[in-house]
């Protein structure tokens, strides 16, 4: 026969098994709609759309900057990998010279041989330099790193100011020396229903 000790101590058990399955898992509120984080702005998204046309400068923001400001920005930013004066350093080459050189068979990639329009170059530094924090820099000082770096390449005078109407207008030296690709599987047209068979041609 049990002893009423027992027989309390297992009803208190069952009584605190009960509790527990009433305020477990099952009776926590559950959210009436899923977390969806919440709506975009106009001015949170403005941070993102900085997409800039190259071949006219189309999107280029408001903002200035001279070769000689230019000059303290890369010193302070660029200059541990690019090197002293853009001419190559510890982790990238030289960003100055070998304007023509895509026409022999030692062909130098620079700012100044390479890029067709002046516009692409404020676009890759303000997205991706310094390379240990990227978009770091003010809208003023990549106009600026960029008026130096043209500057180097000879392409503006050391007095030059570039803002978004005087860089769309710098005429790169290599402009004239690309082509439109004209393979045919260049010319596909996205298709996402009822395509069109493309029969295979030996």
């Amino acid at each position: 026969m049990r002893s009423v000790k027992s027989i309390s101590l297992l009803l208190t058990a069952t009584a605190l098994l009960a509790a527990c399955a009433v305020s477990g898992p099952a009776a926590v509120d559950k959210p009436v709609s899923p977390r969806l984080g919440k709506a975009v702005t106009e001015q949170s998204l403005a941070a993102w759309n900085i997409d800039v046309r190259t071949t006219d400068g189309l999107g280029l923001p408001a903002g200035s900057g001279s070769v000689a400001a230019g000059k303290l920005v890369y010193e302070a930013q660029c200059l541990a990998c690019h090197g002293a004066d853009a001419k190559g350093g510890t982790m990238f080459g030289p960003m100055v010279g070998g304007i023509g050189s895509f026409k022999t068979n030692t062909r130098m990639l620079t700012v100044g041989s390479m890029y067709p329009y002046a516009p692409i170059l404020f676009d890759y530094v303000r997205r991706a330099m310094p390379l240990t924090a990227p978009q770091s820099l003010s809208n003023d000082e990549t106009y600026a790193v960029s008026a130096y770096l043209l500057h180097l390449n000879g392409l503006i005078p050391e007095s030059a100011v570039m803002d978004r109407t005087s860089l769309a207008a710098v005429r790169m030296p290599n402009r004239d020396n690309f082509f439109v690709d004209t393979r045919p599987d260049t010319q596909a047209v996205r298709c996402l229903s009822n395509c069109p068979l493309i029969s295979a041609k030996n």
